[in-house]
């Protein structure tokens, strides 16, 4: 790979970073060919973009990105693809899915919505990050609650206040 190649490889990974809040870093050596073209089937599935990448270029775009990956770049050894996806548990979900019938692949690190996350026993909790738009409408459910009790609350007492207020009306006539 010439040095111009690597420097376009360089500029898309570092876009790529900028484009994408949820990055996931994976070690997949050892799939066979028909394991690695499931893998990628069911990314494309579940809307998850996966690339194999070389170490030394990635920790170049990291380096060249404007967020902060912490210490992500210090899990780039062996063989790496990277997971880019809009929802931030998709590819975890994704990875543990894939595990029930193979060992691999294997959760190297993550970045997810400028939190690093570190090493292959954070799946689990991965895969049980919401999304900003889950917890949006869990608080929207949340504050709705309260006020439909009020609501309910005034529309069954008024009818309690006004049917009082008949039977009084009709015992002095």
């Amino acid at each position: 790979m010439t040095r111009e190649e690597k420097s376009l490889v360089i500029e898309e990974l570092t876009a790529e970073l900028a484009n994408n809040a949820n990055v996931y870093l994976a070690d997949i050596s050892g799939l066979n060919a028909d394991a690695t073209s499931n893998l990628r089937r069911a990314a494309f599935k579940a809307n998850v973009q996966m690339a194999v990448v070389k170490n030394t270029l990635l920790a170049k775009a990291m380096e060249a990105s404007e967020k902060d990956f912490g210490d992500l770049p210090s899990v780039l050894k062996g063989n790496t693809s990277v997971m880019y996806s809009e929802t931030g548990n998709a590819p975890a979900k994704l990875i543990k899915n894939f595990r029930k019938k193979s060992e691999k692949p294997l959760l190297k690190g993550a970045f997810i919505e400028e939190a690093v996350y570190i090493g292959d026993a954070q799946l689990d909790m991965l895969v049980d990050i919401k999304s900003k738009e889950e917890l949006l409408g869990e608080i929207v459910t949340i504050l709705q609650s309260p006020a439909k009790n009020v609501i309910s609350a005034l529309k069954s007492g008024g009818g309690t206040i006004a049917g009082l207020i008949k039977t009084l009306s009709e015992r002095e006539g």
